[in-house]
């Protein structure tokens, strides 16, 4: 019996062991290097350049708008603020015609030294947003990070800029030997800072061996109106297409003092969230105006419309609607005019590792929208994959299949201690 129990012993033993050696192991964390550069919360900005960061980001976002509109036959809705500033990150390492065509397509008219700390003024003055709100849930948070190959030298300039005016400390990661973990440790930062909102930015494939460095910025938003709807009047109606079809949706109404302004074929209402510090505008064409009213819209004529509003009594009716996008905007920037950043050998980020290795490889984007009765929930993020286009030597392929000859010798002094043959490696 004592033999019997010392073999069963020795076997559980033995399964615990082996129970150990195929526990499943944790997903990996990304270590993070961040520059000795504290982010800088007072950074100097010249007098106006603050505006004229808004206006060529407003630029762009109506730019972007009318590419992405002539692509999707549908809704649409995205962010341009996080498009900018994860291309803004992008474009610190950005020299040459490729710096040139990035500040034409972004509109980034301020030169990189005023531009970035711009940039900071901007993203520390929006994340002041909500004090005044009555604790109702605002919440604005807008994050960045880099994520880089393991091993791979980045220049310090670069992650101080990037440290210093985005708060973007270095993750680091091993795209080349594991780009499937890399991709979903970034998906899960992601999916952390949007509340869950946004989730998969980087599909599978996105990211490969080839992949050195990754930019991403995201963005959540969550506020109540200042004069929310009541529920008990929302009520099932009818929503016009485009077509002259229709489709029944919840229509919200509510009565009470907004910001309004028309023109001829068009009506605006200004709907402020709590605090009064935000809000959603809404640019309604007259009937059967839509789409000559959405081809004349730009930067300026927005500007011109938003000027003329004034506080009245509206009467509002208005639809509860839910929202998701995804973008992979490459080829859309690339016929803008941004060209060369997506060029390998014709790319230049040397501003990044000192090398004109790297380009874009892909500008993934992914936003999420929800109006109702209390407020609006948003959240968006995007991802700049930067790869190196320096490709890594091809392993010389060798088969021994067939009849060969070895030794073995000493690596020092080059004596040969054994030699041979193998003709049948079978015998």
């Amino acid at each position: 019996m004592n033999r019997i129990a010392g073999c069963l012993l020795l076997m559980l033993i033995m399964l615990s062991v082996l129970a150990g050696c195929v526990r499943p192991q944790p997903v990996a964390e990304a270590m993070v290097l961040q520059s000795d550069k504290p982010r800088n919360t007072a950074p100097q900005v010249l007098s106006g350049d603050l505006q004229e960061l808004v206006n060529g980001n407003t630029a762009f976002a109506f730019d972007l708008y009318h590419a992405l509109r002539e692509k999707s036959g549908g809704n649409l809705f995205y962010s341009p603020y996080s498009i900018s500033i994860a291309l803004a990150m992008t474009y610190a390492g950005a020299r040459g015609e490729t710096e040139k065509e990035m500040a034409q397509v972004l509109h980034f008219t301020l030169p990189q030294e005023r531009l970035h700390p711009a940039f900071n003024s901007l993203d520390l003055t929006l994340a002041s947003r909500g004090k005044a709100a009555e604790g109702k849930g605002f919440r604005l948070h807008i994050v960045n990070a880099l994520w880089g190959q393991r091993g791979y030298k980045f220049l310090p300039a670069f992650l101080d800029t990037l440290a210093q005016n985005y708060g973007a400390g270095m993750r680091v990661l091993d795209f080349a030997l594991d780009p499937e973990a890399a991709r979903k440790i970034i998906n899960k930062w992601v999916s952390d800072h949007t509340e869950g909102r946004i989730q998969e930015l980087i599909p599978p494939g996105t990211i490969d061996y080839l992949t050195r460095l990754v930019l991403t910025n995201a963005i959540y938003f969550k506020a109540a109106w200042a004069e929310p709807f009541k529920k008990e009047l929302t009520k099932d109606d009818a929503f016009y297409l485009l077509d002259g079809s229709k489709v029944i949706v919840p229509m919200m109404r509510q009565v009470t003092n907004l910001g309004y302004t028309e023109g001829e074929g068009y009506q605006v209402v200004e709907m402020p969230y709590e605090g009064k510090e935000l809000a959603m505008v809404v640019l309604l064409p007259a009937e059967g105006q839509f789409e000559s009213f959405e081809k004349s819209l730009s930067a300026e004529r927005v500007q011109s419309i938003l000027e003329k509003i004034s506080y009245r009594q509206v009467s509002l009716t208005f639809p509860r609607f839910r929202m998701e996008s995804a973008f992979r905007l490459a080829q859309i920037l690339k016929a803008m005019g941004m060209q060369t950043a997506f060029t390998p050998d014709r790319a230049d980020f040397s501003g990044m590792d000192g090398t004109r290795n790297i380009y874009i490889g892909e500008v993934l984007h992914k936003a999420f929208v929800s109006v109702d009765e209390e407020g609006t929930e948003a959240a968006a993020a995007t991802a700049v994959i930067a790869k190196i286009t320096a490709l890594p030597i091809s392993p010389v392929e060798v088969t021994v299949n067939r009849p060969f000859i070895f030794l073995i010798r000493d690596l020092e002094n080059g004596a040969i201690l054994l030699i041979g043959r193998v003709l049948n490696p079978a015998q």
